[in-house]
């Protein structure tokens, strides 16, 4: 039998191993999760983009795969929502710390805690917040930071082009409820303009639907971002105008005022045939909006005229007629406008309002236009023997 310290001796060797074996272990376990960590923030990297996804959805759409576009449009919105998810988690996943719990919902503080502590989920989370959600508006508040990166996951656009695919197919109560929700979710839309848009998709089906009363509020929400019907200042503006027209004439009122709000002057034609319709012309909300939609045509057209001819001035409705026939894209302006309609309903509502001899200078106008088709007829049957016609037409 060995003596104590030679069988500690000859021990020594196998322990060393095993503390080894120990450091080894620990080392490759560090680098087994260190590399997860990386390579769970790659794979995240090089997700497909939910944006791409909608793109791709677009295209199909306009190839007419609606199918699959249908499937890519929802596919877009089922990413978002899963991306904002776990970025909402993150972000939790640090307020949750006890340490964070302390910091008494101080926005500056937790990005402090989170830059000095590497929460690089986190970081990206607030990153991503501050590009959609400016952070001066959060109040400094990590708790009000985390309500709007969960708000983050809807996605209007992607509803919009669902509701598309479901109106092309026919499905127009479907899409009129994507509409809707698509236009609670503006406040997340890429471009800030486009909630009129989807007001004007909502405001078609609800016309071919006969839900008028609805259609006229979706309208008239669609001049809300008009400030000179809308606002309050712009009522004398208002009242100027129509004085303008009724005392001194078309011509006068052209060579005043111009207005190119165009994204309104569709809202302002269509109530403006709906109110005459239902007879509501006497007092004038019927002349007040085919005001306003006509002052807006003229004025698209009279620029469109000095941007090819920069001399030119408007002097009468029979000489910018004339200019309007030499240019294509005008001719096709005007037919897409219903220009001539919108004249002849002008002058009717001007007629209803008591204005006879304004009324009769458009249907004159009209009656001299053979290219008026239908209005050039109607006109001279009105100055035959002017009448209030009866809501036959709607808008």
């Amino acid at each position: 039998m060995l003596p104590f310290r030679k069988r500690w001796k000859t021990c020594k060797p196998e322990r060393g191993i095993k503390v080894k074996n120990m450091k080894k272990n620990l080392f490759l376990g560090v680098l087994v999760f260190l590399l997860s960590g990386v390579m769970g923030w790659a794979q995240r990297q090089v997700e497909r983009p939910y944006w791409f996804t909608l793109e791709q959805g677009k295209f199909l759409f306009r190839n007419g795969a609606y199918g699959d576009a249908l499937m890519s449009f929802e596919d877009a919105r089922r990413e978002r929502k899963a991306m904002y998810s776990r970025m909402e988690q993150d972000l939790i996943a640090v307020l949750s710390v006890q340490e964070v719990r302390r910091l008494e919902d101080d926005l500056n503080r937790v990005e402090t805690y989170i830059a000095e502590r590497y929460h690089v989920y986190a970081a990206a989370a607030l990153r991503e917040l501050y590009y959609r959600f400016p952070k001066e508006k959060l109040g400094n508040s990590a708790t009000r930071a985390l309500e709007e990166l969960g708000r983050l996951k809807d996605y209007p656009e992607a509803e919009y082009w669902i509701g598309e695919t479901y109106r092309v197919e026919g499905e127009l109560g479907v899409a009129l409820g994507q509409y809707q929700k698509a236009h609670e979710q503006r406040t997340f839309l890429e471009n800030p303009g486009f909630d009129v848009e989807i007001l004007y998709k909502m405001v078609d089906i609800l016309k071919v639907r006969q839900e008028y009363p609805e259609m006229e509020r979706r309208a008239l929400e669609i001049l809300v971002a008009d400030s000179l019907w809308s606002g309050a200042s712009g009522s004398l503006t208002r009242d100027a105008m129509a004085g303008v027209l009724e005392k001194n004439g078309i011509n006068r009122f052209l060579t005043l005022y111009r207005y190119n709000n165009v994204a309104v002057e569709r809202a302002h034609r269509l109530l403006g045939f709906y109110y005459y319709a239902f007879g509501r012309h006497s007092p004038g909300p019927a002349t007040g909006h085919l005001m306003f939609a006509f002052l807006i045509q003229n004025t698209i057209i009279i620029d469109e005229i000095i941007r090819s001819q920069y001399d030119f001035t408007f002097t009468s409705m029979n000489n910018l007629i004339q200019e309007v026939l030499k240019r294509p894209v005008l001719v096709d302006y005007i037919e897409t406008v219903e220009y001539y309609k919108t004249i002849y309903y002008l002058a009717a509502a001007l007629y209803g309002d008591g204005k006879e001899e304004r009324a009769r200078f458009f249907w004159t106008f009209l009656s001299s236009r053979p290219d008026a088709g239908e209005w050039n007829s109607r006109a001279k049957n009105q100055l035959r023997k002017p009448f209030l016609e009866k809501g036959q037409e709607m808008p």
